[in-house]
């Protein structure tokens, strides 16, 4: 939020494309996992072997009220509900991030929420958006190389700016691959709704029967669900599930 913020008070456009994963956690090589964490993250054996021992060993069979089928091997997975999951999931992932970089982008991700965050000048906004394609082509080949899929056609692409430049916003649609992608006024952000006009940063909330309490970011951003300058904080809320 409070890149969005920094590039809007520069008078900039901000072009922010969520992605969508096909079941991506379930996808994760457990064998590839594991040479990730040994070359680039865990020091040491005994933390790798204890890893590896929560990885490896399990197995999974179907089971109807006559029969049960033989037990295979799990080899790709990590549990989502699990703390150490989504932990997983992101050091499986991390080169993504350095991709999105080399292509001037900024990357966003908590868990299997990823997104992409370009800002340009109003008057070049085209070649922004032609970056962005360029670097979405080359993550839907990593992912894929990684046993991931890049759902082209859920993926989602918001223009971010100030009320007085909202007339500059391009109308013509983001290329996802194949597909072509038109932006949308609002778009869900984890547990909120961001709306493309953030001049008086405003999150909308929507009543999807959350059953959670409600948060309310303050000028603390220490406190805050998000990081924002103290002048927009007070205006914004998350739902928390």
């Amino acid at each position: 939020m409070s890149d969005i913020l920094l590039s809007l008070d520069s008078g900039n456009l901000a072009l922010l494309t969520l992605l969508d994963l096909s079941a991506a956690f379930n996808s994760v090589s457990h064998a590839t996992l594991i040479q990730r964490l040994q070359k680039y993250y865990v020091n040491g054996d005994v933390a790798l072997r204890l890893i590896t021992s929560y990885l490896s060993g399990r197995t999974q069979y179907v089971r109807t009220s006559v029969t049960t089928s033989k037990p295979s091997a799990v080899l790709f997975g990590v549990s989502q509900g699990s703390v150490l999951g989504p932990i997983l999931f992101v050091l499986y992932t991390v080169d993504v991030l350095q991709l999105v970089k080399d292509y001037g982008l900024l990357p966003h991700a908590y868990a299997d929420d990823m997104q992409i965050l370009g800002v340009s000048h109003p008057s070049k906004t085209d070649e922004l958006q032609h970056r962005v394609s360029d670097c979405l082509d080359a993550v839907s080949l990593w992912m894929a190389a990684n046993r991931l899929q890049l759902n082209h056609e859920k993926t989602e692409a918001l223009w971010c700016s100030s009320a007085r430049r909202r007339h500059q916003i391009p109308t013509t649609p983001v290329r996802v691959g194949c597909t072509d992608v038109q932006s949308v006024t609002a778009a869900r952000n984890i547990a909120i709704y961001l709306n493309g006009d953030v001049s008086t940063q405003h999150v909308q909330l929507h009543d999807y029967n959350c059953s959670g309490v409600l948060c309310h970011a303050t000028s603390d951003t220490k406190h805050s669900p998000f990081s924002a300058t103290s002048s927009h904080a007070d205006h914004a809320s998350v739902a928390c599930n």
